[in-house]
């Protein structure tokens, strides 16, 4: 946004040198503030999201389930790809484990923008709580993965739509709560 924009020119200022500070209307520390207002706290997956949202507006002719099913197919996958020892010995790397969980989490995360009951619904297509359980199974037995598995429990957290609905059941949100 033009807010991030703004800071990110102010920070090429001051490492080129020249005194921005004293020429913008607002310090870095008032800018800091204020991006807690404005700023978008996943600007990629906002982006993703609203695209993802206006696409199924733009195309009703293809029926919605089309697009959701395509989203918790690829996070089911994702979770059994990890899931599954025969499967998660093929990776090379961690790496490759977290970029899984990453795809997971992100369709998740889309899934319940775009489905008008989200992904915390007792008859979504993930399997949010076995996703989340893997999540935390992750993140205790690989102590390197700890902190990428943390943001994502915390984009899941705080990201998504549907999580406080009272449709979403009491184990799901404790398991998010802890």
């Amino acid at each position: 946004n033009d807010f991030s924009y703004y800071r990110r020119t102010q920070n090429k200022a001051k490492m080129l040198g020249t005194d921005a500070e004293s020429t913008s209307l607002i310090t870095a520390q008032e800018a800091n503030v204020m991006s807690l207002f404005y700023a978008n706290a996943t600007p990629m997956m906002k982006t993703i999201s609203d695209s993802m949202t206006q696409f199924v507006k733009e195309h009703s002719e293809i029926p919605l389930d089309r697009s959701t099913e395509l989203l918790s197919t690829l996070s089911n996958i994702c979770r059994i790809m990890i899931e599954n020892p025969e499967y998660k010995q093929r990776f090379s790397s961690e790496d490759s484990t977290l970029f899984c969980l990453r795809v997971m989490v992100a369709t998740i995360i889309l899934y319940d923008f775009t489905h008008p009951n989200g992904a915390f619904h007792k008859k979504s297509q993930i399997d949010v709580r076995c996703s989340v359980r893997l999540l935390k199974d992750v993140q205790t037995s690989t102590p390197s993965c700890s902190a990428g598995v943390e943001s994502l429990l915390n984009a899941l957290r705080y990201t998504t739509r549907h999580l406080n609905d009272e449709s979403t059941p009491k184990p799901i949100k404790q398991l998010l709560a802890t």
